[in-house]
């Protein structure tokens, strides 16, 4: 029975410092509020890799999240800050690439992909017309 208490007694604990571990970070105005939401929605987390950095529990994007912060309260611009995190850690950062060379089948891909899927389609349908036409001749 004391064992049991004292299980219990852990996993309030434990359930607790979840409610501590939560960020409180204070902003200067209510914009840079909202850029700070905005940036950490858009970043990807370097280590998660699937997860931005609003939703990333790992170490690495609390750090992040510390960094973009205090960033703003500088007065750096968005621009500035999303340059910094692509010097550092790579255009993997970013959920929308830039355009470039470098990125443009992952930009258009698909819609070329696509065009020629429609395009061979097209043609099949017309080729077996011309078939069943030449046929009934």
């Amino acid at each position: 029975m004391i064992s049991f208490r004292l299980l219990v007694l852990c996993l309030l604990l434990n359930l607790s410092s979840f409610a501590w571990a939560e960020e409180v970070m204070s902003f200067s105005s209510d914009l840079n509020q909202i850029r700070y939401q905005s940036l950490v929605n858009e970043l990807r987390c370097p280590k998660c890799q699937n997860q931005n950095l609003a939703d990333s529990g790992s170490g690495i994007a609390v750090d992040l999240r510390e960094q973009v912060h205090q960033m703003i309260e500088d007065g750096k611009s968005d621009q500035e800050i999303v340059d910094y995190m692509v010097a550092r850690y790579g255009e993997f950062v970013l959920y929308r690439p830039q355009h470039s060379s470098a990125t443009f089948l992952l930009w258009y891909g698909p819609f070329i992909l696509l065009a020629i899927g429609f395009t061979i389609f097209v043609s099949v349908i017309v080729r077996n017309r011309k078939r069943r036409n030449g046929a009934r001749l």
